[in-house]
C-alpha cells in the first residue's frame, strides 16, 4: 500500500480537519452566493422590476425552471434571475445547516446555521409577497433588511469554520467580547451600518432617493430646510453615514492599538470600504440615480456591515491566540470538539 501524501509539516491532516476544511470553503460559497443575490436584488429595485413577473411561486404560470430564455426581457430578465438565484441559495443554505448539523460539534455554530435556514425561507416568503401584495412598503423594506442579515450570518459561518479560528478562538466567548475592545467597536459599527441600510431600504422603496439633489451641501446648504418626511429621511440617512465614518476610524485605530498586523491590515481594507461607499452615495445622487451606482452602493452596504463583523470575529481569534491558545500548525483539529 502506497504511502499517504506528505503535508507542509510532514503529516496528513487527521480527517476531522480535512472535514472541517470543506464545510469551511462551502460556507464561503454561500456567503459568495448570498452577495450575488443581494446584488440581483438591488438591480430589481434600481431597474424598478419587481412586478415584471406579476405572479409567485410560478413565472407567468410555468415553473420558474422552465421558463423560456427567450421571454427573459425588459424587467422580466431582472426579476426570474433574481428568483432563480435565491432558490440556488436557499439549496445552498439547506445543505450548510445539514452539513453544520452533521459535522459541527459546537451547538451555537450549529444553531448559526438552524438560524440561517430559518431566515433564507423567511426571506422567500417575504420576496413572494412583496409580488403577491404589489410591493408595499414594510414588506419590501423587510426583504432588503432580512437580505443583510442573512449575508452577515452566512458570512459569520463562513468564518468561525475555519479551522484557524476554531482553534485559536477563547472558549468563553462572551468574556473574550467583554475584554475586547476591537470586537466590541466592532458591533456597535454593526448595528449603526444596519440602521444606515434600513434608511437606504425606506428611502428606495418610498422613491426618497433624491429628495436632496445634491452633494455634498443639501439644497446649498449644510442642513436643509426639513419640510418633507422624503427630505428627512434622506438627510438622516446622511448623518448616519457620517456616524459611521467616525466609527470605522475607531475601529481602525483600536485595531492598530491592538499591535496585531492582520487587524490592522482588516482595518484598513474596511476604511476603503467605507471610502468606497461614501464615493458611492455621492455617485448615486450626483448620477441621479444610475442603475449601476445604486445597485452598487447596496452591494458595497452589505460589504461594510460584513466586514465589520468580520473584523470583530478575527480579533477574537486574535486574542485566542495571544491567551497561549495552540495553533493550528501545533495540534491537529480533534474529532472530539472543537475550543
Amino acid at each position: 500500500m502506497g504511502m499517504p501524501e506528505p503535508t507542509a509539516f510532514g503529516r496528513r491532516p487527521p480527517a476531522s480537519r480535512r472535514v472541517s476544511v470543506v464545510l469551511h470553503r462551502f460556507a464561503v460559497g454561500t456567503a459568495c452566493a448570498t452577495l450575488l443575490l443581494i446584488v440581483a436584488g438591488g438591480l430589481v429595485t434600481s431597474t424598478e422590476s419587481g412586478l415584471s413577473v406579476p405572479d409567485w411561486p410560478t413565472t407567468y404560470g410555468s415553473s420558474m425552471w422552465t421558463f423560456p430564455v427567450s421571454k427573459w426581457v425588459g424587467g422580466i430578465r431582472y426579476e426570474h434571475s433574481h428568483r432563480l438565484i435565491a432558490s440556488f441559495v436557499g439549496f445552498l443554505t439547506i445543505l450548510l445547516a445539514m452539513f453544520l448539523a452533521r459535522r459541527e460539534p459546537r451547538r451555537w455554530v450549529r444553531r448559526l446555521g438552524y438560524g440561517a435556514l430559518a431566515a433564507v425561507v423567511a426571506q422567500g416568503i417575504l420576496g413572494g409577497m412583496t409580488v403577491l401584495f404589489l410591493l408595499p412598503t414594510w414588506i419590501s423594506v423587510a426583504h432588503a433588511c432580512l437580505a443583510q442579515l442573512f449575508f452577515c450570518l452566512t458570512v459569520a459561518i463562513a468564518v468561525v469554520t475555519s479551522p484557524r479560528w476554531a482553534e485559536a478562538t477563547p472558549g468563553d466567548l462572551r468574556a473574550a467580547l467583554s475584554r475586547n475592545p476591537v470586537a466590541r467597536m466592532s458591533l456597535v459599527t454593526a448595528a449603526a451600518i444596519f440602521l444606515q441600510l434600513l434608511l437606504g431600504a425606506i428611502m428606495r422603496h418610498t422613491k426618497a432617493g433624491l429628495a436632496i439633489p445634491d452633494f455634498p451641501l443639501a439644497f446649498g446648504r449644510l442642513v436643509p430646510p426639513l419640510t418633507t418626511g422624503a427630505v428627512r429621511l434622506h438627510f438622516a440617512h446622511r448623518i448616519v453615514g457620517a456616524c459611521i465614518a467616525v466609527l470605522v476610524a475607531a475601529c481602525t485605530v483600536r485595531a492598530f492599538r491592538s499591535g496585531r498586523e492582520g487587524l490592522r491590515k482588516a482595518a484598513l481594507l474596511l476604511c476603503a470600504v467605507a471610502v468606497t461607499q461614501i464615493t458611492l452615495g455621492a455617485a448615486t445622487v450626483l448620477s441621479q440615480r444610475a442603475v449601476g451606482f445604486t445597485t452598487a452602493h447596496v452591494a458595497v452596504g452589505a460589504l461594510l456591515m460584513a466586514g465589520t463583523l468580520v473584523l470583530g470575529l478575527s480579533s477574537l481569534a486574535v486574542e485566542g491566540r495571544k491567551n497561549n491558545v495552540v495553533p493550528i500548525r501545533r495540534t491537529p483539529l480533534r474529532a472530539s470538539g472543537w475550543k
